[in-house]
């Protein structure tokens, strides 16, 4: 809904999806966005240079410092974040890697929860290293630990929530005592939440990141990425964006607008079907344990519950049985599509175990919870009857 500031009325998240950020008349008096497939910007005059140079008037200049298209996916994106600034990038990967190495230094220390994604903390664990900037990593949830892990060096905290696969869910009003007291800076990756199910700047969080690809583009097309919150931060990861070179390119950032036009729609359909499909997954007698965070058994649902407006789309389960009859189901399936994405419109199931840590022992999977019959299933937008039907099929073959 809505929120009303005094006599002024604020659009709702669904409105400011479809127009933030945007003029109202465009060029050729489009519609849409017009897509400035530029890699060169032109000046008319010397004085133009030099309103640009020494005035900063806005201007572009070349497509790697900016393009108006992008512009205008950073302004909507800032806004449905609730940040003063946001970058995007070429992928979320991108996003994610440019933002730590642009908020440290050698001799740096940094933070991060060991439920975050495989690919962060091979780059914190193994990359960072190279520069000589340490990194330790926590159990997730454990607070105590992680706020005995601050050190004078420490820059950040860097944690996911909700995390991948198990859907925990970090208490935020937690995490910003503890920065507080140790005057270090936060970052989240809220990619399998977005800006609809959870705000987690309202919440005091430095940096806000996002997977674009996911969720917010919601079609399975485009490979994008993003990073929001204050100015002065921003404009550090900005000024590095530009040195590293994971620029997006202006097409993308069309497909991204139009994708954000439709989000809210998208995520609350995927809010309740991955909560109906969760519940049949709970009682059904083949499957042994169901992971979702607006589940009333899921150890955090209390705190997903208070921070959050919906679980998101994904739900992941154990089944009974064995690897071979984890693959029974994945063969048997006739609507859910193989493979390890999510947020699209598109319903897909992954198998951990099988796709993003085949090359890890069967032994290295078990420490990591990644087992033989775990699943990871993002739902779409189709009926919910008839992703029940085909779990229903694939089970059947346990």
């Amino acid at each position: 809904m809505a929120k009303t500031k005094g006599r002024k009325r604020i659009p709702s998240l669904a409105t400011r999806s479809i127009h933030a950020g945007e003029s109202r008349r465009k060029f050729a008096d489009s519609l849409t966005t017009p897509i400035i497939q530029s890699s060169t910007f032109t000046f008319k005059d010397s004085k133009e240079i030099e309103d640009y140079t020494r005035k900063g008037k806005d201007h572009y200049e070349y497509g790697r410092y900016g393009n108006p298209t992008v512009t205008i996916a950073e302004k909507r994106l800032a806004d449905l974040e609730g940040s003063e600034d946001c970058v995007v990038f070429s992928s979320g990967m991108s996003a994610i890697t440019t933002t730590i190495l642009s908020l440290v230094q050698s001799g740096d220390h940094i933070v991060i929860t060991d439920d975050s994604y495989k690919k962060t903390l091979e780059f914190c664990r193994s990359y960072l290293k190279q520069f000589a900037i340490d990194c330790t990593i926590v159990s997730f949830g454990d607070y105590d630990l992680l706020d005995k892990a601050i050190r004078k060096s420490t820059r950040f905290i860097f944690s996911e929530s909700p995390t991948n696969p198990y859907l925990n869910i970090f208490d935020l009003v937690k995490i910003k005592e503890i920065a507080d007291r140790h005057n270090v800076l936060t970052l989240i990756d809220s990619t399998f939440a977005t800006p609809f199910n959870q705000r987690p700047l309202e919440f005091g969080m430095d940096l806000v990141l996002q997977s674009c690809t996911k969720y917010l583009a919601g079609h399975n097309d485009i490979l994008a990425g993003a990073v929001m919150g204050r100015t002065e931060l921003v404009d550090q990861i900005r000024n590095l964006h530009k040195s590293m070179g994971g620029t997006i390119d202006p097409h993308c950032c069309y497909m991204l607008l139009r994708g954000l036009k439709t989000f809210p729609l998208r995520v609350a359909r995927q809010n309740e079907t991955a909560l109906a499909v969760a519940r049949f997954l709970e009682s059904h007698p083949k499957v042994s344990k169901v992971y979702y965070p607006f589940l009333e058994n899921h150890p955090h649902y209390a705190v997903a519950t208070e921070q959050m407006r919906g679980g998101g789309g994904v739900v992941s389960f154990e089944t009974k049985g064995t690897l071979r009859s984890a693959k029974n189901l994945i063969d048997s399936l006739k609507l859910c599509y193989v493979g390890p994405s999510l947020g699209g419109v598109e319903t897909l199931i992954t198998h951990p175990a099988m796709i993003s840590y085949y090359d890890y022992t069967r032994k290295e999977r078990y420490a990591l919870g990644i087992k033989d019959t775990l699943f990871r299933l993002a739902v779409g937008i189709e009926d919910v009857e008839d992703i029940i039907d085909d779990l229903e099929r694939g089970l059947s073959k346990i």
